[in-house]
C-alpha cells in the first residue's frame, strides 16, 4: 500500500460538526420524524422534506414537524417521544460523507487535533461516532446537552480549545450550518463549511467562511488565508 503523502495544515486544532459534515443522516432523522407523527395521527413526510427542517437541533427539527402537519401539539410534551425514535433510529442508514476517514487519516498524520462539536445528545454523537469507526479521531466530544449552551453559542468551541490548550485564533470548525457557523464566528474561530449537509436556508457563500468545500477531500490541502498570517 503506498504511503500517504504528510499534509502541512494551518490550524492546530479541527473541531468538526457531525450530521451533516461527517455523517449522512437524513435518513435516519427522517424515520425518527416519522414515527412520531405515525403516533401523532399525523402523513408521514419525504426525507427531503425532513431534511430542509434539520440543521438547528432537535426542537428546532420538531417544531417544523408540528407545525408543517398543522399539530397543536405542544414541543416540549412530544419531545420524549421525538427522543425515544431518535435513539432507535440511530444506525439504520447512517453513512460516512465520502473522502471523510481519508482527511481525518491526513490532518491525524500532520499531527492536527481533532475533537466534536455537535448539537446531538452526546451519548448518542458518541455511539454513531463509534459505529461509523471514526471515534477514534476525536479527543474529546460535546453534545448538545454537554454543557450549558450549544451552537449557535460559543461555549462549546471555547470549551473544546481550552481542553486542547489553543487559542481560537489556531482553531478551525469545520461544520454545515448556521448554527456552526454562528458559533464560530461568536467564539472568534475560522470556519469551513460544507455544501452536502443540511443548511435549511442558510447562505454558505456569504457566512464569511475560509472555504465552502464539497465533500472533506480537499480540507487537508487547506490553506489559511494571507490577510490572516
Amino acid at each position: 500500500m503506498p504511503r500517504r503523502r504528510r499534509v502541512s495544515f494551518p490550524y492546530a486544532l479541527v473541531l468538526f460538526d457531525l450530521d451533516g459534515t461527517l455523517v449522512d443522516s437524513a435518513a435516519d432523522i427522517a424515520e425518527a420524524v416519522n414515527r412520531t407523527l405515525d403516533e401523532l395521527g399525523h402523513p408521514r413526510e419525504d426525507e427531503a422534506t425532513v431534511r430542509s427542517w434539520i440543521g438547528l437541533g432537535t426542537r428546532v427539527l420538531l417544531d417544523s414537524a408540528l407545525r408543517h402537519a398543522g399539530s397543536t401539539a405542544d414541543v416540549d410534551a412530544v419531545m420524549p417521544r421525538l427522543m425515544v425514535h431518535y435513539e432507535d433510529c440511530l444506525l439504520l442508514h447512517a453513512r460516512l460523507y465520502p473522502g471523510t476517514v481519508e482527511a481525518l487519516d491526513a490532518l491525524a498524520d500532520a499531527g492536527v487535533a481533532m475533537s466534536m462539536a455537535t448539537n446531538k445528545p452526546e451519548r448518542m454523537a458518541r455511539v454513531l461516532a463509534q459505529a461509523m469507526g471514526i471515534d477514534h479521531y476525536f479527543t474529546h466530544v460535546v453534545g448538545g446537552d454537554t454543557l450549558a449552551e450549544r451552537k449557535p453559542h460559543a461555549m462549546p468551541l471555547l470549551h473544546l480549545a481550552a481542553l486542547h490548550g489553543v487559542a481560537a485564533a489556531d482553531t478551525l470548525m469545520v461544520g454545515d450550518s448556521e448554527a456552526d457557523a454562528g458559533a464560530a464566528k461568536a467564539a472568534g474561530m475560522d470556519l469551513v463549511l460544507l455544501r452536502h449537509g443540511y443548511p435549511r436556508d442558510f447562505d454558505l457563500e456569504r457566512a464569511g467562511a475560509v472555504a465552502v468545500l464539497d465533500d472533506l477531500t480537499t480540507l487537508p490541502s487547506l490553506a489559511r488565508p494571507q490577510e490572516q498570517l
